[in-house]
């Protein structure tokens, strides 16, 4: 398959302009997608964005990723109800750095092939054009009537559209001119809420500098649920591992729903067609097995973190579902830890408690709740059936003290196979 023929059959096509596979097809092309920068960090609502870079850079093409420092100072309307908040440089810049970090994953700005990969900053051609350069060069090439007419304006204009936001279109279009002149750029690709911005931009060409310039969106990704892609209760799932752990990361994925996972494995992963479908017939068989949804979990944590993050995600798992040890407990990172039993019934006490140690019977029956009486923390022992940080407890004689913590903090109690408690020592 050529690069356009694999996008559609990833389902990653919106809208193309006449005469992009063409161009495609005739030589290297350069082409970019714009990355918000007001974050330090993508999250996975980027991803599409970049495996479109992924995919031109493995057909040969060169791919630019455009950081939009400038227009990220600004605000687009396209898909929003208010305008943002104002970056300033220092921040943009700190963002710039994180986001490179993160794309390095996926493509490769290292080598010396005619294609590799290039970051670009919109700030650093805008904040030298001054405002009469701007409607001078820029502004008298795009008439009132043609910006108005946009989906992005018309949606807001009832609500209200500053005239900064207004202007977003062309300081777009503007970058895709400046990238046209200075790096031969012949192709902005984006999600399909961008298309009038990107349009914007092939006008200014053909009109600026009597060039054919050209234009694809990917669609906008939904859940087939009607929610939100990429947002849970706690809000977007991040590539920083600082505000979405490895462990949380790989649940997201674990926990798609068997007809988006069909969808993402081929949006998110560089599997083949071949791979994906034969794994997509297994999955039908035994669907109970989540086959499609583990080994989108396991190719998109190893492509975003590392091999060595997903079996630590995967060991988690385990531990969460009763069949982790007490060494595997005990190499977790708190944070991991923390989001594996988030949501069990939790209790704390004060450290000075287990100074000088305490009965299970006391510690769980009476400083704590997590059995209603010593008798039937009595039986359940007896029975096998209580844990403490997944050791068998035997006896009810059994002392607890500091060398039973995890983390110095922390003391996981199982009671039967599925009803954890976790005690916060203080």
């Amino acid at each position: 398959m050529n690069l356009i023929e694999e996008l559609k059959w990833r389902g990653m096509i919106h809208d193309i302009m006449p005469g992009t596979e063409e161009q495609l097809e005739k030589e290297m092309t350069t082409a970019y997608v714009g990355i918000d920068p007001t974050a330090d960090s993508l999250h996975i609502g980027h991803l599409v964005g970049v495996m479109l870079l992924r995919h031109l850079q493995e057909a040969g093409h060169k791919p630019i990723a455009l950081v939009g420092g400038a227009t990220g100072m600004i605000g687009d309307p396209s898909g929003k109800s208010e305008e943002r908040n104002l970056m300033s440089e220092e921040t943009l810049r700190h963002n710039e750095n994180c986001i490179k970090k993160q794309l390095s994953k996926f493509l490769d700005f290292e080598s010396d092939t005619p294609n590799k990969a290039e970051l670009v900053n919109n700030y650093d051609w805008m904040k030298e054009f001054s405002f009469l350069d701007f409607i001078r060069n820029v502004g008298k090439h795009i008439s009132v009537s043609y910006m108005m007419a946009k989906d992005s304006v018309q949606k807001r204009l009832e609500t209200g559209i500053s005239f900064t936001e207004f202007t977003y279109q062309l300081v777009q279009g503007y970058d895709f001119l400046y990238l046209y002149k200075e790096k031969n750029c012949k192709l902005q690709m984006g999600g399909s809420d961008q298309w009038g911005n990107i349009v914007t931009g092939t006008e200014l060409i053909r009109r600026k500098e009597g060039g054919n310039a050209f234009a694809l969106t990917c669609p906008l990704i939904t859940k087939a649920d009607g929610g939100k892609f990429g947002k849970t209760e706690k809000g977007s799932i991040w590539l920083d591992p600082d505000r979405t752990s490895p462990y949380e990361f790989y649940q997201f994925w674990l926990n798609t729903s068997d007809e988006d996972a069909a969808r993402y494995m081929k949006i998110f992963t560089l599997l083949k067609p071949e791979e994906i479908e034969s794994l997509t017939e297994k999955h039908q068989e035994a669907p109970h097995q989540h086959l499609l949804q583990k080994k989108l979990a396991e190719e998109l944590t190893i492509s975003v973190h590392s091999k060595n993050e997903l079996d630590n995600a995967v060991e988690a798992s385990q531990i969460l579902f009763g069949k982790g040890t007490t060494e595997s407990l005990s190499r977790l990172d708190e944070r991991t830890f923390l989001s594996i039993f988030d949501g069990v019934p939790q209790f704390s006490i004060e450290k000075s408690v287990l100074k000088n140690g305490m009965n299970i019977l006391d510690l769980l029956a009476d400083k704590t709740k997590v059995f209603a009486s010593k008798g039937e923390l009595r039986r359940m022992i007896q029975g096998g059936g209580v844990s403490i940080n997944k050791k068998k407890i035997s006896s009810a004689e059994t002392e607890i003290n500091f060398t039973n913590l995890l983390n110095n903090k922390y003391l996981l109690i199982q009671k039967g196979k599925k009803n954890n408690f976790l005690i916060t020592v203080k």
